[in-house]
């Protein structure tokens, strides 16, 4: 028997934006798999001298659809590319293709962004902010539309620490319309020099645009059957398709790897401060129940006058620290080891701005400087000092998310919950309070040592990471009790002196 979700996806037209991104394949791999929706249309950056069909066959061969393809080996047909692009001022989309999208979408998940905190204001604003603006002008073409779901982000509201579900154009300098209209008489240039000008207190340009996404929304989608859906940062996947999937290397999951290589061992992390991870068929599942409950909505006479806004953060009762989350990463030396190691897993936490960069000298350029030199007496090319330095602008990023604590109001959340079926909540389950993290980080190493680091998942594998973490923890030991001693005569030296 189908549940309310499944009723709501059969024989529907879905167009999905940010469909080739992280987020975009558990939706569509998740809605295929669970429903008998009848098309989904993706929009997809053309490449040169590559079909948009063919990323599409190449899908085949991606592990997050393996369950897809053994229980329903025909279903990506049921996916059909849109040329199109967020960059361009008219989406990239022909008229004809926009003319099949208007006649026969009934659902819109608008997924599309760039996550990239350092990306030019410009390029920001275009993909984040003027191309949400173009999907509502898109939804209002569509004459069958029932529901519009916004992904946005947990932080589009980052510059307060208590976050509910409702919109804050109060923290804006500037209201998006008028920087979308300075955007179109200004060059890339000028508008990209006034960013500091237009951010304000927001740390950077993605947080920034994804705000300014909201403003637009809140001012231009009037009578739209929309909804807005907020996660934290997305991890890797907990239960499906693939327990411990991950395909990129953002925020969170790139310290795990970057720990797990024994190439991070400092970072910028208040290991109290609380850490807003969701995993991503959490996200998945709520993006799908969002648009079910705006359709139930709709149709009901008391529907909501302004788009009702999702947040999807750790529950009040199940939190997570940084340091709790480094502790689970750390265990990743017992259960799971990497066989490409350069050096034995740790990492120490500093919070004070001075004291990283002298700390990092001596964990990583040091040691990187080493490194590369005997890469070079080898014959290799010397790459290590080049990594660190682009690690260090990443921590410098992420330094603001990794020394402060957040709430995230869900009372809209937990009430769609409660309105879902028990089938329903069990098929599309998005309760944070039931998440254990610690079986959740035990999957998700072994999915980073699979899939990021492309290590067999067999038991020779792991042995032979076994190995070469023992070793590697001797010679760790070794070195720091030779610095002891080092520092111990050194010491002595000085108080001789004295005397």
């Amino acid at each position: 028997m189908e549940t309310d979700i499944q009723r709501c996806f059969r024989s529907k037209t879905v167009f999905l934006t940010g469909a080739t991104g992280f987020l975009g394949k558990v939706v569509i791999e998740k809605l295929l798999r669970t429903t008998d929706v009848k098309r989904i249309y993706i929009l997809v950056r053309p490449k040169r001298g590559v079909e948009i069909q063919e990323r599409i066959i190449s899908w085949s061969k991606d592990a997050v659809f393996e369950l897809l393809y053994k229980s329903k080996p025909e279903a990506l047909q049921r996916v059909w590319p849109i040329a199109g692009d967020c960059l361009e001022s008219d989406l990239g989309i022909s008229e004809k293709d926009r003319r099949v999208l208007a006649s026969e979408v009934q659902i819109v998940i608008h997924g599309a962004a760039t996550v990239r905190f350092n990306e030019p204001l410009h390029v920001a604003l275009a993909i984040n902010t003027r191309a949400t603006r173009l999907m509502l002008q898109l939804g209002r073409e569509m004459g069958q539309l029932e529901a519009f779901v916004h992904i946005s982000t947990a932080f589009s509201n980052c510059v307060i620490y208590d976050v509910k579900e409702r919109f804050y154009p109060e923290h804006l300098n500037c209201a998006s319309d008028k920087v979308l209209g300075m955007s179109e008489l200004l060059s890339d240039g000028v508008l990209d020099n006034m960013e500091s000008a237009l951010l304000g207190s927001f740390p950077n340009t993605y947080t920034y645009t994804k705000a300014l996404a909201e403003d637009v929304i809140l001012k231009e989608a009037a009578g739209l059957p929309l909804c807005i859906f907020r996660p934290a940062v997305i991890i890797a996947a907990h239960k499906e398709p693939i327990s411990g999937w991950i395909d990129n290397m953002y925020g969170p999951m790139a310290i795990l790897f970057g720990v797990a290589r024994g190439v991070l061992r400092i970072a910028t992390i208040d290991d109290k401060a609380e850490a807003s991870l969701v995993p991503v068929d959490y996200c998945a599942n709520l993006a799908l129940a969002c648009a079910w409950r705006t359709i139930e909505d709709r149709g009901r006479s008391e529907s909501p006058e302004s788009p009702v806004i999702y947040q999807l953060a750790p529950n009040e009762e199940n939190r997570i620290t940084h340091g709790q989350f480094i502790r689970h990463a750390l265990d990743g030396r017992v259960n799971c080891p990497l066989t490409k190691m350069i050096w034995y897993p740790f990492i120490h936490c500093v919070t004070l701005p001075w004291l990283f960069p002298l700390a990092a000298f001596f964990y990583h350029t040091l040691p990187a400087y080493f490194f590369d030199l005997a890469l070079w007496l080898s014959g290799r090319k010397p790459r290590l000092v080049k990594v660190y330095q682009k690690i260090h602008r990443t921590l410098g990023m992420l330094g603001p998310f990794a020394c402060q604590s957040w709430r995230f109001d869900m009372r809209n959340t937990d009430r769609l919950r409660q309105l879902m079926s028990e089938e329903d909540q069990r098929m599309y389950y998005f309760d944070m309070a039931r998440l254990n993290w610690k079986e959740y980080f035990l999957h998700a190493l072994r999915g980073i040592r699979q899939f990021l680091g492309n290590e067999a998942p067999t038991p020779e594998s792991i042995a032979q990471g076994m190995k070469l973490i023992q070793r590697l923890k001797l010679l760790h030991h070794l070195l720091q009790s030779f610095l002891c001693l080092v520092a111990g005569f050194a010491v002595w030296s000085l108080v001789k002196l004295a005397l």
